[in-house]
């Protein structure tokens, strides 16, 4: 059986966004929000196809916190799509449960307490709010302090 080849989640995103990027100016918010929907699948094969987890947890959270980084650059634009920010929350909120669940990724918490902190820069200032719109009970709004309420993160950065 060969062994099989560790993935990264940083250099993926990076070659996504950029092939996304190559024919237009416009950067698709779906392919974004694509990005930002593998990131808990990725902490799990990052951190365990790496022959080191220190190096996987570093890939994995480059990954996470470069497409948040491009949330934050968008919203500064004003182009920051409600749907593209719930995505956003929601890879958070995926991640610091998926890094709870599995012995051993407890350290990838800092990477995602890092990424929330940013997100959270960008509501309004209220707390609840994204541009005066919140997600419906299907989607995560805002990062905000651990709770187990349907519909609000689930990590306290």
């Amino acid at each position: 059986m060969e062994p099989i080849n560790p993935t990264d989640y940083g250099a993926f995103v990076v070659r996504v966004i950029a092939q996304s990027t190559r024919d237009s100016q416009v950067l698709d918010q779906h392919v974004l929000r694509q990005c930002l929907g593998l990131s808990s699948s990725f902490l799990i094969t990052d951190t365990t196809t790496n022959p080191n987890i220190s190096t996987g947890i570093h890939t994995w959270s480059m990954g996470l916190n470069r497409l948040i980084d491009i949330c934050v650059a968008l919203h500064k634009r004003n182009q920051l799509d409600l749907e593209t920010f719930n995505s956003a929350s929601r890879a958070c909120s995926e991640c610091w449960t998926a890094s709870g669940s599995w012995r051993g990724l407890s350290d990838c918490r800092d990477g995602v307490r890092t990424a929330a902190e940013k997100l959270k820069t960008v509501i309004d200032p209220n707390g609840r709010t994204y541009q005066g719109k919140s997600g419906n009970s299907d989607n995560v709004c805002v990062p905000s302090r651990l709770t187990t309420n349907p519909g609000q993160a689930v990590y306290a950065p």
